[in-house]
């Protein structure tokens, strides 16, 4: 961020379209506006100007919206420009913008001039991504609830927690000679349970959070010929790969995004496990592994005709630590009923992937096998970073417990610090430049 320079950028999509806007931030945004419209805007009026050139000529008509500081989004003066939505016209607009002395923002550099401004803070910064590239109606309202505070309430309510905690603790430290103890008599270690058990509630909801933000990746493996690939097109609702009685059509990677109720699954068809001379499909079956070891889920698909619950696919497969649930296809062959058994093998579902019977028994076991919930009312948006960072925290309460039975109270402190330090780098009061590059350059150009 670079004091006293004014951004600007087109905030509409690339393309033609009904309306373009072009959005100024900084402290030349008014006396832009005043230049290219002849007029001083009315802060928060929609006026209807003329944009003209340094020769007067006209550039465009539209909308001029003006929001002073420090009642912006972003904390600065900033102005919105309503235009057509045609490419040529948008640029010509733009370069005039940039002769009246604005620079071209960068990507996400609305929004971490809102953060760095106080504004909002980090997660509510990326919640803003999250909810432009929401993928589903769930994603959006979590996005919305994270957007709005929610998700950095539950991390400043912990970080007041685990301030107060620290401070009683150093002030008994400070005082041990006095006759009361103050560290011996079960309170700050009751308040340490209570908050190991918060902290496992927010991070419990902050994984069912990156469900709705990354989703899960799903691998289909077996031999050729059981239905991998029907099956995949029984769960997107299309045909997305192609289905043949040859053994060994599937020769590469398929990947589909599928929702179910609102749960996003990467769906990854993969090439039948069998040994083979043919380069092509050694290949094939070589990337399926790769997919199979990266997947989240497993669903190894068996034929049901084959009256059998073992299958020589199962010892490629048996040491992979992601877990594993059977498909025996076929039933409408086999004449096995719909159903889902628990075995000491794990999970095991019979279905028909041609006639889709048996199908909703598999998309309820995928939205309980990963704690995807019917409501998600109470659910924010989590990422990566937000999950480690908790876990993180956990890790070192779970270290100041275990002092506190040791009666080292410094350490208890240390650790409680460091776990207020890990709850800082979620909303921001602990970051580091390279973290807020990362964040923001994922952003779009003019948000």
């Amino acid at each position: 961020m670079r004091d006293g320079d004014t951004l600007a950028a087109i905030a509409t999509p690339p393309g033609n379209g009904g309306v373009g806007i072009i959005r100024l931030s900084g402290p030349l945004a008014e006396p832009i506006a005043r230049s290219l419209s002849g007029k001083r805007p009315k802060p928060r009026y929609a006026h209807f100007r003329h944009f003209r050139d340094a020769d007067g000529k006209l550039i465009d008509s539209g909308l001029l919206l003006y929001f002073p500081a420090p009642q912006s989004f972003t904390g600065e003066d900033i102005v919105e420009l309503h235009g057509h939505g045609g490419s040529v016209i948008l640029d010509m607009l733009m370069r005039r913008v940039l002769e009246l002395g604005a620079r071209p923002a960068n990507p996400g550099e609305f929004s971490q001039r809102a953060f760095l401004n106080g504004k909002i803070d980090l997660a509510q910064a990326e919640a803003i991504a999250d909810l432009i590239s929401a993928g589903t109606e769930h994603a959006v309202r979590s996005a919305q609830q994270s957007l709005q505070g929610v998700f950095s309430r539950h991390i400043h309510h912990l970080t007041d927690e685990l301030i107060e905690l620290r401070v009683y603790i150093e002030a008994a430290i400070d005082f041990v000679d006095e006759a009361i103890d103050f560290l011996g008599d079960g309170v700050v270690a009751n308040r340490i349970v209570q908050l190991q058990q918060r902290l496992h509630q927010i991070l419990a909801t902050a994984r069912q959070g990156r469900l709705l933000h990354d989703g899960i990746s799903v691998a289909l493996a077996g031999k050729p010929n059981v239905g991998k690939s029907s099956l995949l097109n029984a769960l997107a609702g299309f045909d997305a790969a192609i289905v043949t009685d040859i053994a060994g059509t599937t020769r590469d990677v398929l990947r589909e995004r599928i929702q179910i109720d609102g749960m996003p699954l990467h769906i990854i068809d993969t090439a039948g496990l069998r040994n083979s001379d043919n380069i092509v499909e050694q290949e094939g079956i070589r990337r399926a592994h790769l997919e199979i070891e990266k997947a989240d889920k497993i669903l190894l698909l068996l034929d049901s005709t084959a009256q059998t619950e073992t299958d020589p696919v199962d010892d490629t497969l048996i040491d992979s630590n992601r877990a594993i649930t059977r498909i025996f296809n076929k039933i409408d062959i086999s004449g096995v009923p719909p159903q889902i058994l628990e075995t000491p093998q794990g999970t095991s579902i019979y279905l028909s992937a041609k006639t889709g019977a048996g199908l909703d028994l598999l998309q309820q076991h995928l939205k309980q096998s990963v704690g995807f919930g019917e409501t998600q009312e109470n659910t924010f948006v989590a990422r990566r970073r937000h999950i480690t960072a908790l876990e993180n925290a956990l890790a070192s309460v779970n270290q100041a417990a275990n002092q506190m039975q040791h009666h080292a109270h410094e350490l208890v402190a240390e650790e409680l610090k460091l776990a207020q330090n890990s709850l800082g780098t979620i909303t921001g009061e602990f970051s580091t430049d390279d973290l807020l590059g990362e964040i923001f350059g994922s952003f779009c150009i003019g948000k």
